[in-house]
């Protein structure tokens, strides 16, 4: 069974993004990698702004990333880049991202971006620290 299409009330976070011409394939439409690199700035902007302040040496490597694509965009069209917090086991979260169009409610594209915090020195997962953990629970929207 599919997923419906998400909503910007599904999302708790958001940032802007500014398309640009080079975004756009030979069809004239945003290229699907394009997708995946506003995932993660918007995942960076969202650790940025909330969890660096409270966990600055806090890591995390991406072990999975998905898309699906509902309607397209094209350059000039603005951007914006909705988060939610979906899952946050022990070492890990699963943060679920919408694109938006324009002022448009429905989302053009979701899907979602799975980190593990590791120790820096060994690489190897460790639990998410109480103060992120908080900050992180309170973008939490639980969507199947």
């Amino acid at each position: 069974m599919t997923k419906p299409i998400g909503h910007r009330a599904d999302y708790a976070w958001f940032t802007p993004i500014i398309t640009r011409w080079m975004d756009n394939d030979a069809y004239g439409h945003v290229n699907n990698v394009v997708y995946y690199s506003w995932f993660d700035t918007a995942v960076a902007r969202f650790l940025i702004c909330e969890i660096l302040p409270v966990a600055p040496t806090l890591m995390g490597y991406v072990v999975e990333t998905q898309c699906r694509y509902h309607a397209s965009v094209s350059f000039p069209d603005a951007v914006t880049v909705g988060l939610r917090v979906e899952r946050l086991g022990t070492s890990s979260i699963r943060y679920g991202i919408g694109i938006f169009r324009e002022d448009e409610d429905r989302a053009s594209a979701e899907g979602h971006f799975v980190h593990v915090h590791v120790e820096k020195a060994t690489g190897r997962p460790k639990p998410t620290p109480d103060e992120a953990r908080a900050v992180f629970e309170r973008f939490m929207i639980a969507r199947d």
